[in-house]
């Protein structure tokens, strides 16, 4: 007899949450990541403002995406290493519950890294990043780059060289949201008429039911191989 869908679903999303306020293995790895490199481009940029206006939507973005790869890959990975993994696979649950338990994980993980660099971005490059639509736009990116990554970090895990195979298999996918992110962050930044850039926010909502609904139902299929 199988176990509920939506009990399947939190007891993995409770499991993920208990592991990483105990160790903050992911938390810790992801942060430093990405300060660093908000650091890195702010010096790079630092004499020139008009570059750094137009330059820091690409910082953040690229910095969640590669702090994402970097999370998911040790998700995934010390899933795998201590069998609990294959001992969900063996249970007689739902396969999209485990998929949508882990992105729900995986998706809390990013999105708190992401919120962390928007004060960070506010105090190094002097451009107000905190506002609602930024927002917005932060958590409709991360849901689409946290439900491809965590789909592609299943079938990479096993792999030995899992850290680049996930790289290169999941920027290609990502890039449309990534475009989307980009240019819907850096023309609200930049005070355009809301007339200019709505529909980018929109975009990125039709690609994440898109890619939601690929995912949940080919998950199965995928992990099983």
């Amino acid at each position: 007899m199988k176990t509920g869908f939506w009990q399947v679903t939190f007891a993995i999303l409770r499991k993920d949450m208990l592991a990483e306020i105990r160790s903050r293995e992911l938390l810790s790895v992801m942060g430093l990541f990405a300060l660093l490199s908000v650091l890195i481009f702010s010096f790079a940029l630092e004499m020139d403002r008009e570059a750094r206006e137009t330059a820091i939507s690409g910082v953040i973005w690229v910095t969640v995406a590669f702090a994402s790869i970097i999370g998911l890959n040790r998700s995934m990975s010390s899933e795998r290493e201590q069998g609990s993994f294959d001992a969900l696979l063996l249970a007689p649950v739902d396969r999209s519950a485990l998929f949508l338990g882990k992105f729900l994980g995986n998706f809390v993980v990013v999105l708190l890294v992401g919120l962390i660099l928007l004060p960070l971005g506010t105090l190094l490059y002097n451009i107000t990043l905190i506002t609602p639509w930024v927002l917005v736009i932060l958590v409709l990116g991360i849901f689409g780059i946290s439900t491809t990554g965590t789909l592609l970090a299943a079938m990479t895990a096993q792999t030995r060289a899992r850290d680049a195979l996930l790289s290169i298999a999941m920027l290609p996918i990502v890039l449309p949201v990534l475009l989307a992110s980009v240019r819907a962050t850096t023309s609200i930044i930049s005070g355009d008429p809301t007339d200019l850039w709505i529909s980018w926010p929109q975009i990125l909502l039709v690609m994440d039911v898109i890619y939601m609904v690929l995912c949940f139902f080919t998950f199965g299929f995928i992990i099983e191989e």
